[in-house]
């Protein structure tokens, strides 16, 4: 029933949104709608103008993205109907936000948890510098240690191989590893989790802590994760490998240790470079803008050349390979992924030539189109004009032997989780009208009896 009147309201604040428009602003607003188009048209192609240029046109492309918002809205407020713009706008919001609530339940559904044992002897690895200190701010060390754990606090002044401290803690007897820091860091761990088939537990003291976002994990108190040492459940998760330099056809597996591992995706292309740049952490926005209109233009940086299962893809100026795909309409991989063991990678690749081509990919809402390529596959190869290239994975800066071979481990990562998550939900999926309206009908003659539910 509350699916049906969802649809229902998704329709009718759909409707109202178009008929506030005519009815209270006639042939007008139908101009000024059209004049809404082309404002966003012209500030996506000042932004592309803004990123790919320097010197003068950049200056005017900046002018050019203050001064097209600030006239659509004086054409708006000279015309009398901006108020009428703003309540047509709330209105496709509410009829968005309805018609995905109405499609919730036609989400894939969460992963499946195992039961788990209490570990006897957990080993956790902490970055005390990770997500602006979290490790001390929560004391997890503290509190880890006092539920039975071995803890190694990592010396900030002094690099130190996580790795090579997981493989000695299971030489000793550990019977599960841990991490709490970035997803760099959890993916070298889990690595060496999965080599000896140990469970694995992610604590959400990083920054962004997008594999914890993926797993239901609480962001802003990892203390709570904490409780996968206690009362915690086992899912069966994905493990993304890039094997460098490897040949067109591997004929054995690769030794351990030889492969990188990634949690989350491994980017190629443009940030891959960006990152790459010693002034980068310093000055990040100021290293973007003097590196971005060479390497959008392809005058410097390798190019790339992507096989998966689908086409080819020559030349993108992008590319992100995520351990399983994220949720359509997030391709920046910005939001989540709904599953990590389908057992497919997620392939995005962007590229764009032109002002126009910007501008379409914006009206499209980052759809795939012409400059955007999405898809999945079972193994991806990167290959370049180059015999090394930068690679971003999960948010470390490397350079690596092309061609690079992504591929998969299925449900290789048994992580351990608490039974009681606060991200654990179904995400709304994209909105689809077509659904909506079928879903509000069908289920309505359903009801009176006149149709299959």
């Amino acid at each position: 029933m509350g699916r049906r009147w969802a649809a229902r309201l998704s329709l009718a604040a759909g409707v109202a949104a178009l008929l506030v428009l005519v009815v209270f602003g006639g042939l007008v607003s139908l101009v000024l709608m059209g004049v809404g188009w082309a404002g966003l048209a012209l500030s996506a192609a000042g932004v592309w103008w803004m990123l790919t240029h320097t010197g003068r046109i950049r200056v005017l492309a900046v002018l050019l993205l203050v001064a097209v918002p600030l006239a659509v809205l004086a054409l708006y407020a000279a015309a009398g109907l901006l108020w009428v713009v703003l309540v047509s706008l709330g209105l496709w919001a509410l009829a968005v936000f309805a018609g995905r609530a109405a499609l919730v339940e036609d989400a894939p559904p969460a992963m499946p948890e195992h039961p788990a044992r209490r570990p006897e002897r957990p080993f956790l690895i902490m970055n005390p510098r990770s997500g602006g200190g979290k490790v001390t701010k929560f004391r997890l060390a503290e509190r880890a240690r006092a539920l039975g754990a071995e803890v190694v606090v990592l010396d900030p002044d002094r690099p130190q191989d996580v790795a090579e401290l997981a493989r000695e803690a299971v030489r000793r007897g550990a019977d599960l590893l841990g991490v709490a820091g970035g997803d760099g860091t959890q993916a070298l761990v889990a690595g060496v989790a999965v080599a000896h088939d140990l469970p694995f537990v992610v604590i959400s003291a990083g920054t962004r802590n997008h594999f914890a976002l993926d797993l239901g994990l609480d962001r802003k108190n990892p203390a709570r994760c904490l409780e996968a040492l206690t009362d915690g459940v086992e899912l069966r998760v994905d493990l993304g490998y890039l094997r460098a330099g490897s040949p067109e056809e591997p004929e054995e597996p690769a030794e351990p240790g030889t492969e990188v591992v990634f949690v989350n995706s491994a980017s190629f292309g443009v940030y891959a470079e960006v990152v790459q740049s010693p002034a980068y952490r310093d000055d990040k926005v100021r290293t973007i803008l003097e590196m971005l209109p060479d390497l959008l233009a392809q005058e410097s940086g390798a190019r790339l050349s992507v096989r998966g299962d689908g086409p080819v893809l020559d030349a993108p100026q992008a590319v992100l390979v995520s351990n399983n795909p994220y949720q359509r309409g997030d391709s920046a991989g910005l939001g989540r992924r709904e599953r990590l063991d389908t057992g497919e990678l997620g392939v995005l690749g962007v590229h764009v030539g032109s002002a126009a081509e910007a501008a379409e990919l914006l009206l499209r809402g980052g759809q795939q189109g012409r400059g955007l390529t999405e898809t999945t596959a079972r193994e991806v190869v990167v290959d370049a004009d180059a015999p090394v290239i930068p690679v971003g994975v999960d948010g470390e800066a490397l350079t690596l032997p092309t061609p690079v071979r992504c591929r998969l481990a299925p449900g290789a990562l048994r992580v351990r989780v608490p039974r009681h998550r606060p991200g654990v939900r179904l995400g709304a999926p994209p909105m689809d009208w077509r659904r909506v309206r079928r879903l509000a009908l069908t289920m309505g003659r359903a009801a009176a009896g006149r149709g299959p539910a």
